[in-house]
């Protein structure tokens, strides 16, 4: 029953096309895709060229024209950005007791520990470094209800290794959750993702690559993750 539920979990775009009101210039031409089952997706490729917009019609139903962007077994989707502030007026700890849905404390005192964040519970969100501030508010999203998560340069400013144990332990954490996760590091999508969706430029359109989706116990090939790296390099 399980295999037949993911197997449902579809993201797809059909011929979009996006342009801001009272500007003649397109930032989304003509994008088909399709993303299936639940993992890591990425999307990548230079500022400007979309990626946010995408993301934020995505979770935003009324962005969307009608069926030009499809969510199978999606009814709830969260949109997390880097930079996005928390209230000022409590302590971080404080702030994530709150929000904790009943049922999950355990599961925001794992988190904490992971992203390594016991230090900085009795602190102002003002006063914790761009790094700390991304991490709190990852977590903050990772405690309430979704099917896709869309992580928009949520871990910037982390350093490369609890980058790592971040993401594995997401993946590990949450098997029957999406994420569509928007980052400018090339060796991290084609190491952690399954489906990379690559903006290229003008000429080049848009390419789907499939990642080395490397999980926890997993051997990576070297070969294949370069093999990877070349592919959107070749396409953005």
């Amino acid at each position: 029953m399980g295999n037949t539920l993911e197997s449902c979990m579809r993201l797809e775009c059909k011929n979009l096309n996006f342009t801001y009101p009272g500007s003649e210039m397109t930032v989304i031409e003509n994008l088909s895709f399709s993303m299936e089952n639940p993992g890591f997706k990425a999307l990548f490729g230079p500022s400007g060229v979309g990626k946010t917009s995408l993301a934020k019609m995505i979770a935003r139903r009324q962005f969307r024209a009608q069926d030009d962007i499809v969510t199978e077994k999606m009814d709830t989707i969260l949109y997390a950005y880097n930079l996005e502030r928390l209230p000022g007026w409590s302590s971080t700890g404080k702030h994530l007791s709150r929000v904790t849905p009943v049922g999950k404390e355990r599961l925001k005192d794992d988190l904490v520990r992971i992203f390594e964040l016991q230090d900085v519970l009795d602190s102002r969100f003002s006063q914790l470094s761009m790094g700390q501030q991304n991490r709190i508010n990852l977590v903050r999203y990772l405690l309430q209800p979704f099917d896709l998560l869309i992580l928009d340069e949520s871990l910037a400013n982390v350093d490369e290794k609890l980058r790592e144990t971040i993401i594995l332990a997401m993946k590990n954490l949450f098997i029957d959750k999406m994420f569509l996760y928007i980052s400018h590091n090339l060796m991290e999508v084609s190491k952690f993702c399954n489906q990379i969706l690559v903006f290229g430029k003008s000429s080049k359109g848009h390419s789907m690559i499939y990642g080395q989706d490397y999980t926890t116990g997993y051997h990576l090939d070297k070969e294949k993750l370069d093999r990877t790296m070349l592919e959107i390099m070749n396409a953005f």
